[in-house]
This record gives C-alpha cells, structure tokens and sequence, in this order.
C-alpha cells in the first residue's frame, strides 16, 4: 500500500537532546554531559518499568523521578530550584535544523503528519510552541490515552486508530532504534534516522528503511509515493 500519513517519535527524531546535557553542564559544571546520559537512561528505563508494573505516571513525573535518581546516584546536591530548571530543559529541545524544511516538503506533498511520543501532551505542546512548529502536525499523539509507555504495542496502536488508516499506510520514523524496533513489529512501515552510524538493536525486527537524516528521508518517502 502507498505511504499516505508520517508519523514522527519526537525525542530525538525531530528535536535532539544535546540542549539537555548543555542544561546539565551549566548546573554541575564537569559534571553534566555523565549526569545527562544517566537521567535520559533512567527516564527511560522508569517508563518501560512503569508499563510493566501497571504503575503509569506522566512522562514529566517520570523525567523527575529520574532525575532526582541520577543526582543522587552521582553525589550532586539538587535543589528544588535546579530540578525545576533542568526539567524545564525538556520544554525548550531545539529541532534538528533539516525538520522545518523537511517537514514543509511533506506537507506539501499532501501527507499527514503525525508526532507520536512518550512525552505527555502538555510535554508536547510546549515544545512545538516554543519551537514554532505547531503548524506541521495534525495529530499529536501522549502515550497519556492508554497510560502505557513505548514499546508498549497499545501505543503504536493510537496512530492507526487516529489517523483511520490502516497501519500499512503509515510510516513511523524514530532514531531511537528501540521505538524503530518496537513499531515494525506492531506491523508499520518503519524508517530509522540513523545520525550517530548505530547498529541497530537485536529485537527481532528491521526498519524498511534505514537512512542518516530527515532530508534523506523526506526524498525517499516523495520517491515512493
């Protein structure tokens, strides 16, 4: 079936984290790009957890809780006025430079758009209007309506549901190998944005479409369709 709708994982995909270690680095100097990594493993580690406990919390709580986790892990005193600033962090991901561009092209071409994320809504919608980015999606899709995380397949599930296509239409593009991984195995077309050159993770899947970037990706989707 032809690609009629893209739908987009945010963290990572269309906005890169570098601006939460910088975040990092200006509250513990020396200290942030280690602190960074550990709080992004922990974030994600706590939402999968999370999901399999049943015990689901906003993607927020769960930012801070991981936070809060790392700090203490490392020794670094965090004080309320710092853990709201570095959360805050999350609000203000600047966008890859290729997305706007990229984005305009697909619009163009008469695709719906769709971001589909962990993040709950809240989460998103800050971050598209403080990017001003709110014009390029249709749908923004919070794990909040099933209150499961990715990979949980319930998630991936919400696209097909809200966009009425049927998942063969729509093509889920992530650079996060996992959530790649976890949406070709629900049964959507998958391109993984491979920036940093990774092997991807042994999950029993493979992504249609493996390509560096979303300009790269932008051509092969106008190529398919």
């Amino acid at each position: 079936m032809p690609i009629r709708a893209i739908v987009f994982d945010l963290y990572g995909t269309l906005y890169e984290l570098q601006a939460v270690a910088r975040a990092c680095e200006n509250a513990f100097p020396t200290r942030g790009v280690a602190l960074a990594q550990r709080w992004r493993q922990k974030q994600l580690e706590y939402s999968w957890l999370r999901s399999l406990m049943a015990r689901y919390v906003p993607f927020d709580q769960v930012t801070e809780e991981a936070l809060v986790f790392a700090c203490t892990e490392q020794g670094l005193e965090l004080d309320p006025a710092t853990l709201r600033s570095l959360c805050q962090a999350w609000l203000h991901l600047p966008p890859y430079a290729d997305m706007a561009a990229n984005v305009r092209r697909l619009k163009d071409a008469g695709l719906a758009l769709a971001i589909l994320s962990n993040g709950a809504r809240a989460m998103l919608d800050q971050v598209l209007v403080n990017s001003s980015m709110q014009w390029g999606f249709e749908h923004v899709i919070s794990v909040d309506e099933v209150r499961l995380f990715k990979p949980h397949p319930q998630v991936y599930q919400l696209a097909e549901q809200r966009l009425a296509m049927p998942r063969e239409q729509l093509l889920f593009v992530s650079g996060n190998a996992w959530d790649a991984g976890a949406a070709r195995l629900f049964g959507l077309p998958v391109c993984w944005i491979n920036r940093q050159q990774q092997p991807f993770d042994q999950l029993g899947a493979a992504p249609t479409v493996e390509l560096p970037d979303l300009k790269q990706m932008v051509d092969w989707v106008l190529a398919e369709i």
